[in-house]
């Protein structure tokens, strides 16, 4: 199956769960996700195995590719695993796995499975780009530490394969996030970047010594603390370099940050396609990704050696200034009227207010504007009262778009 025609750039959204896949649809033109084994972000909620097949079926309805990673390091007591878990991809029709163990490779290519070269075989030449070719690669996922040019000189000497690269999210400090140093500081290889487990030391202050000159060189400072990755300014420039895939990071993220900075890219897409792609566009998008998580925003290695001022020193993890609060719960829903009884217990509403309703245990995620408010008896309202303390409780009627349920929470952002 293939969603995406010859003229545009597949657009990639990270999943980690249903309602991540739910805060996709229309925008995204693939989505990657991990099961229980074997990806790079085990830490992330990561789908069931017995999901799969209803994963794809979503997918599939909506005119997505799923694409599903495997791309840690194998083990020889995990082959049969591995063996299983591609036996159920088979079943699920699912559209490519993603891989770079060699072992791994054979195996997909035993089962007839499409597949993809994983950003963990840092590939930055165009002879090993050839390899995974002639391996029967359908695309490659090239190493991040290209520049532009170096990503578009390997495309020029490809044949059939279609390359991939980052857009935004979260970049590594190590090789392609081939790194050992979490496994080091943990005891265990289970803690490698390489089997999905790492605990990100990088993000931590630390203090540095240079022993033979007993020099003190960082002193309690998050000195390899990278920024994140955001090319929204420079789209064009991806696209006419004929990158054929533009991947999200950020499985581990919440589906708000999925859904916005999913929607922008689609926004930037298909804004470049239609020839009417602006400045102010450009400053629009910046200011919605900035609302979502991020560490700072940096270009990578597309323009040349990153710098110092590609990490982000000061803080650790969030600097938005903008705080995804909880301000209440769903009561009931009424389908009839295609409305919701909800309990508000901080901040307040008001007419056109922006919320998000998320299940807890539920696939529930839907963004909506507050298009009427009910107060008991009250209808027409433009606004709630506050609630200014944790004791504060008011039952509110408000429209909704798409179904919710019981218990499902509401955030603002703020």
């Amino acid at each position: 199956m293939t969603v995406s025609n010859n003229k545009d750039v597949e657009l990639m959204a990270p999943l980690k769960n249903f309602k991540s896949l739910n805060a996709v649809i229309g925008k995204a033109d693939a989505v990657y996700f991990g099961v229980e084994s074997f990806n790079m972000r085990m830490f992330s909620d990561n789908f069931k195995l017995e999901d799969l097949k209803k994963i794809v079926r979503v997918c599939h309805d909506n005119h997505i590719n799923a694409y599903l990673t495997t791309n840690v390091i194998i083990y020889e007591n995990e082959i049969e695993i591995l063996d299983s878990i591609l036996d159920k991809a088979v079943d699920a029709n699912i559209d490519a796995v993603i891989v770079h163990d060699i072992g791994a490779i054979q195996l997909v290519k035993e089962k007839g499975l499409e597949f993809h070269i994983s950003t963990q075989a840092s590939i930055s030449n165009s002879y090993s780009a050839r390899f995974y070719e002639s391996l029967g690669a359908k695309r490659l996922i090239l190493a991040r530490e290209l520049s532009l040019e170096q990503i578009r000189e390997i495309k020029n000497e490809l044949q059939v394969a279609e390359i991939e690269t980052f857009i935004h999210g979260a970049q590594c400090t190590s090789i392609s996030g081939r790194c050992y140093f979490s496994a080091e500081l943990c005891q265990s290889q289970d803690y490698s970047a390489n089997r999905g487990r790492c605990v990100q030391p990088c993000r931590r202050k630390w203090r540095v010594i240079d022993d033979q000159n007993n020099e003190l060189l960082y002193d309690g400072v998050f000195f390899i603390n990278t920024k994140d990755l955001c090319m929204i300014e420079h789209i064009p420039k991806l696209i006419e370099a004929k990158i054929d895939a533009f991947k999200i990071e950020g499985r581990m993220r919440d589906p708000i940050y999925i859904e916005e900075t999913t929607s922008c890219y689609r926004e930037a897409i298909n804004a470049y396609y239609e020839n009417t792609l602006t400045h102010e566009k450009i400053k629009n998008w910046l200011k919605r990704l900035i609302k979502v998580y991020h560490r700072g925003f940096s270009t990578g290695f597309y323009f040349g050696l990153p710098t110092g001022t590609e990490i982000q020193r000061d803080f650790d993890g969030n600097v938005s200034q903008y705080k995804k609060i909880e301000i209440g719960k769903v009561l009931n829903y009424y389908p009839e009227k295609k409305a919701a009884k909800i309990l508000l217990t901080a901040d307040k509403l008001k007419l056109n207010d922006e919320i998000f309703i998320i299940g807890t245990h539920t696939e529930t995620y839907i963004r909506q504007k507050i298009k009427s408010i009910q107060i008991k008896q009250k209808k027409n309202l433009t606004e709630t009262p506050s609630m200014s303390t944790n004791k504060d409780r008011i039952t509110v009627g408000i429209t909704v778009d798409k179904p919710v349920k019981k218990n499902d929470k509401i955030f603002k952002l703020i």
